[in-house]
């Protein structure tokens, strides 16, 4: 028994300390099978179903309606599509809550930056018992001005049970308290440490691994590579994409996803008929 347990605390710190590779691995790819509704927003990942759920946003409520015209497409862990559903809402981050053990989505304007939208705030989507959506929600909060940015694709970290909200044209993010909504403190990234300016990373993502030391990652859209920093915002370490990768402009704003399996998506629009995602292992 208790070499059974060195070998899992062995294991798992193995699982949490980490380095960035040098050259960001590809794993597999999910190739859209439909066009999107909008545009591919992000991608979380449930274990027990063994499913990648990708959100569409970028299309508020329109006239009277409630409800988003927008998507959550379903695959299974080959990448394979199974269905799309339309549970309402404009997503912005969609995940998977270790926690609670629930699918969970971020709508766009979550902080009413931009004025009040029906179906804005954070959900639950519910699924049945094929592990899919069946178009029912649960309300978790309404919109909380202290998100900020009104197109944040906050993060979350189920082991602290808050939100990474990263601000729009800036090197700052919010550390949000899950319960409370409330503003725990701001990190601000030492991205110029890394080579780049705010303007060369993702506007509105970063990515929480859960990864000690390099526990944030974001994707400098201009350079091809993620970069990794710390709680305080120390620059850690990068990872690069392959030189010849078609990364567009929408890089800054859409197509991204950090999964609880440890896998950063990325949208290459480029790609296949309707755009592709690749899943990129990003440490040793």
């Amino acid at each position: 028994m208790r070499v059974l347990s060195i070998l899992f605390t062995l294991i798992f710190s193995l699982s949490i300390y980490a380095e960035p590779l040098e050259n960001a691995q590809l794993k597999f790819k999910i190739p859209l099978a439909k066009e999107s509704t909008t545009r591919p927003m992000t991608v979380a990942y449930i274990p027990v179903e063994k499913k990648y759920y990708i959100g569409d946003g970028g299309l508020a409520p329109l006239g009277l309606e409630p409800f988003s015209k927008s998507e959550v497409h379903v695959f299974d862990e080959e990448g394979v599509y199974i269905k799309s559903f339309n549970p309402g809402f404009d997503n912005r981050s969609i995940y998977f809550n270790d926690n609670t053990k629930s699918l969970e989505t971020v709508t766009y304007n979550v902080s009413s930056a931009a004025g009040f939208y029906p179906n804005t705030g954070i959900f639950k989507i519910e699924l049945d018992d094929k592990g899919l959506p069946n178009n029912r929600s649960t309300t978790i909060s309404g919109f909380s001005e202290t998100f900020g940015s009104a197109g944040t694709m906050p993060t979350y970290d189920a082991k602290n049970n808050v939100y990474y909200a990263k601000q729009e044209k800036s090197n700052v993010v919010r550390v949000i308290d899950a319960s409370s909504n409330e503003i725990k403190s701001e990190i601000k990234l030492d991205i110029s440490a890394a080579g780049a300016e705010h303007h060369d990373i993702t506007d509105h993502y970063v990515a929480f691994s859960g990864k000690k030391d390099h526990e944030l990652v974001l994707l400098d859209v201009d350079h091809k590579k993620f970069l990794t920093f710390d709680l305080k915002g120390n620059f850690k370490g990068a990872s690069n994409l392959p030189k010849d990768l078609k990364v567009r402009a929408k890089n800054h704003f859409n197509g991204l996803g950090y999964t609880i399996n440890g896998y950063f998506f990325l949208f290459i629009d480029s790609e296949g008929e309707f755009g592709t995602y690749h899943a990129y292992n990003l440490f040793k």
